[in-house]
């Protein structure tokens, strides 16, 4: 095939041959994936305390920093376990909190727009 190009004003005339594309792709080696790697962080002493060795299986605890969307439940009511009795917010996400066990709620610690700190008690059952 022959083009007819023009640089700077000048006119100049080339052959030019078109390769398959897969032709004149370079080849290069396979490049193997790096080995996932995983170090642990360490808790500062400030916060280990934050975290109790045993939790009650009575109470509801707030496994994240974030903020009250809601209350699904009132005192003296009636839950089953598993049931959604808090909804949070945390870095944009919701997440259901659940009752740990079957019971009645005895004492609600939180309210709906209410920031809670990690390990924070939201709520109690009898």
């Amino acid at each position: 095939m022959r083009l007819r190009i023009k640089i700077d004003g000048r006119t100049y005339e080339a052959e030019v041959e078109i390769l398959d594309s897969a032709e004149s792709a370079p080849e290069y080696p396979p490049y193997p994936p790096a080995e996932p790697t995983f170090i642990p962080a360490s808790l500062p002493n400030s916060v280990a305390h934050v975290v109790p060795e045993q939790s009650s299986d009575k109470e509801c605890r707030s496994p994240v920093m974030g903020l009250v969307i809601k209350v699904n439940v009132e005192v003296g009511q009636p839950v089953q376990a598993e049931e959604v009795v808090i909804v949070l917010e945390s870095m944009k996400m919701e997440m259901q909190i659940a009752a740990p066990a079957s019971g009645v709620v005895k004492n609600i610690f939180v309210s709906q727009g209410r920031a809670v700190k990690v390990n924070e008690l939201m709520l109690e059952l009898a």
